[in-house]
């Protein structure tokens, strides 16, 4: 399933072109942002420089985040310099001490595990330039003075995953919980709402919580382990849609592909393996609103001059609803569009 038919493009071109041509507060009232906000912030009159990081550009999630950040931020008139994570977190340090090294208008960071680049980040923050922390916490929000945390509710995510899961299998059954990188306060958050809901069911055994670290091939290897040790498994819940993905494949080479599948993040593979049944349901994390809105957030904090706390609240819950078979084609219109 592609996010880039022609009708698809067509409209973003039509989109940055208005913006250019000073019509943003229209076509983003339009795409539902408010009018107001969008008239305050407004389409900066000289190029602003914006740092992105996340985990790692692997993942489906960080690359469509990636899509989303140059697209908002070509409306806003914002230049983004990327600097990859690779899923490791020795690596995100050395781009992020090289990007602390360097003088932006704001920046925008997903760090691959809590606590890992809070010196370079408090450099940063120290020199006066606006730190727009996303889906993980850098640091806890106590320690550490960032201009905005935007995040989904990760537990939230867990819990209503592995509730349509446990339902679907009637609340008895072998479950296996697969978890992105242990130092990710978004995994967190989702082990923690899967474990909230299974322990309030005596007849689900949870048979293994092994993290894969995001990692497709550390998964693939897990789940030839799992199927070959347990006979029997009737759920599984993933932190994201690639290791869902990745397991599915290894699940079909042995002919288990009973197995009822979770995910997490409602990327567009994941929306077309929940409509085609591959995935009985997946949930919205959305890369696109985080993306765009730390862009909306540092253009806000740069040329209107809110500030955090006041303008823009320290922690802004970004929500994304469970996607089935019911709502996946609209999930996939918003995501074509970056608005979700």
């Amino acid at each position: 399933m592609s996010g880039t038919d022609k009708s698809s493009t067509t409209r973003r071109e039509l989109l940055q072109a208005a913006a250019s041509a000073g019509a943003a507060t229209t076509l983003l009232g339009g795409l539902g942002v408010n009018p107001a906000m969008a008239a305050e912030v407004g389409r900066s009159e000289k190029p602003l420089k914006a740092a992105f990081s996340n985990a790692g550009l692997q993942a489906t999630w960080c690359a469509q985040g990636k899509q989303a950040a140059e697209w908002w931020g070509k409306l806003f008139n914002v230049e983004v310099t990327w600097f990859d994570g690779q899923l490791d977190a020795v690596k995100q340090r050395a781009a992020i001490d090289n990007m602390a090294s360097q003088k932006w208008d704001f920046v925008a960071i997903q760090a691959f595990g809590i606590g890992t680049l809070t010196q370079p980040v408090q450099k940063m923050i120290d020199a006066g330039t606006p730190v727009i922390d996303m889906d993980t916490l850098i640091a806890p929000l106590d320690q550490i003075n960032v201009h905005a945390f935007l995040a989904p509710d990760n537990e939230f995510m867990g819990a209503s995953v592995t509730q349509a899961l446990v339902n679907a299998i009637g609340g008895k059954g072998k479950v296996i919980m697969t978890q992105g990188a242990l130092g990710h306060t978004g995994a967190q958050g989702r082990a923690k709402g899967f474990n909230t809901v299974v322990k309030q069911f005596p007849n689900i055994e949870v048979l293994d919580t092994q993290p894969a670290d995001w990692d497709v091939s550390k998964t693939a290897r897990l789940w030839e382990t799992y199927l070959t040790k347990y006979p029997q498994i009737d759920a599984a819940f993933f932190h994201n849609d690639d290791m869902a993905l990745a397991a599915y494949n290894i699940m079909k080479a042995h002919n288990r592909t009973s197995i009822l599948i979770g995910g997490v993040d409602a990327m567009p593979p994941a929306i077309q393996a929940v409509s085609e049944g591959r995935m009985f349901a997946t949930v919205r994390n959305p890369s696109c609103r985080i993306h765009g809105g730390a862009i909306v957030a540092g253009v806000a904090a740069v040329t209107a001059g809110e500030k955090s706390g006041k303008g823009i609240p320290k922690s802004v819950v970004t929500d994304g609803p469970v996607v089935t078979k019911a709502n996946a084609a609209g999930m996939q219109w918003m995501e074509d569009h970056f608005l979700i």
